[in-house]
């Protein structure tokens, strides 16, 4: 019986004529560009396809880099809040630093800073006591303080030295009820006394007749009268001066120029008349000290004749 489909040309004939279909394609493509057009079309008929499958990968490197961006940012954002607590803490120490700066610049620049030997001191603590007005300060015996010291700042008479430690010292104001000091008005050189009150805005001034010619406004400085303060620092200022005629004297109220409740630093004073009494002194114990002690050549010429 014959078959219905005959048997087609041999695997070797239909290779040979394909390998020569793909050359002759290939050459034609090459050579003359036949399959441009045709290539440009599968080429956009394949694309969604390519975008499609890259899909996922993109959306995975989003997921990706938004969940590093996240973590980046919070540990960025941690440092960020740490290096402002450092600044803001350093911000604090320069705050203070330059208001300790302007404080020592006002206090060694003031106009009442006179020639006489100073030192700054610190103040350390202040009494609690409230009836006493007292302060502490870090310079002692060993810098040669001495007991009635006057102590001043850029504004005035402060008070004065009461106690004398080897490395610290106590100093009266001149508020503290205790404290009285010798004062003039500088408009006609009154002289009168200056008593403190335990007040920190007001002392009084003791013993004035009612005819005295002081008015409020009139400044007060030291009178040099006592030894004690220098004549000329300022110490307060009239605020009141108000009589009785039942009472003897009248009642004279003065604000000091310093303010007591804001003391850091202070300047020691050793007034001219100290200094000169203690050249004196050192020169009179020193050729005492010389005497006592004889020189080495004459304790050895001694010794020889005494062998």
């Amino acid at each position: 019986m014959k078959p219905i489909f005959g048997r087609g040309p041999s695997l070797q004939l239909r290779l040979f004529f394909a390998l020569l279909i793909s050359a002759s394609l290939m050459l034609a493509d090459s050579r003359l560009g036949a399959f441009t057009n045709f290539r440009y079309l599968l080429n956009s008929l394949v694309a969604p396809l390519q975008y499609a499958s890259n899909v996922p990968r993109d959306l995975l490197d989003n997921v990706f880099r938004q969940f590093t961006s996240h973590q980046q940012l919070l540990i960025d954002n941690t440092k960020l809040k740490e290096e402002v607590l450092l600044l803001r803490s350093g911000q604090l120490i320069l705050d203070q630093l330059e208001q300790e700066n302007q404080r020592l610049r006002e206090l060694l620049g003031s106009p009442f800073v006179r020639d006489e030997r100073k030192m700054v001191a610190e103040v350390m603590a202040v009494d609690s006591d409230p009836y006493k007005h007292q302060v502490m300060i870090d310079k002692g015996r060993t810098n040669g303080v001495y007991e009635g010291q006057p102590v001043i700042n850029e504004r005035g008479i402060v008070g004065q030295v009461s106690y004398v430690g080897a490395h610290n010292s106590r100093v009266l104001l001149i508020t503290d009820p205790t404290h009285a000091i010798p004062v003039q008005v500088v408009r006609n050189d009154i002289r009168v006394i200056a008593s403190g009150r335990g007040d920190n805005d007001n002392i009084q001034l003791e013993n004035i007749p009612s005819s005295t010619d002081i008015e409020p406004g009139d400044m007060l400085v030291t009178s040099g009268l006592g030894g004690v303060f220098p004549e000329g620092y300022p110490v307060a200022k009239v605020t009141s001066f108000s009589f009785d005629n039942k009472r003897p004297f009248a009642q004279v109220d003065a604000k000091p120029e310093v303010q007591f409740d804001r003391l850091r630093y202070l300047l020691l004073v050793w007034p001219t008349d100290v200094e000169k009494k203690e050249v004196i002194e050192g020169e009179e114990q020193a050729p005492a000290s010389e005497e006592a002690q004889p020189s080495t050549t004459e304790e050895q010429t001694k010794e020889v004749s005494n062998g």
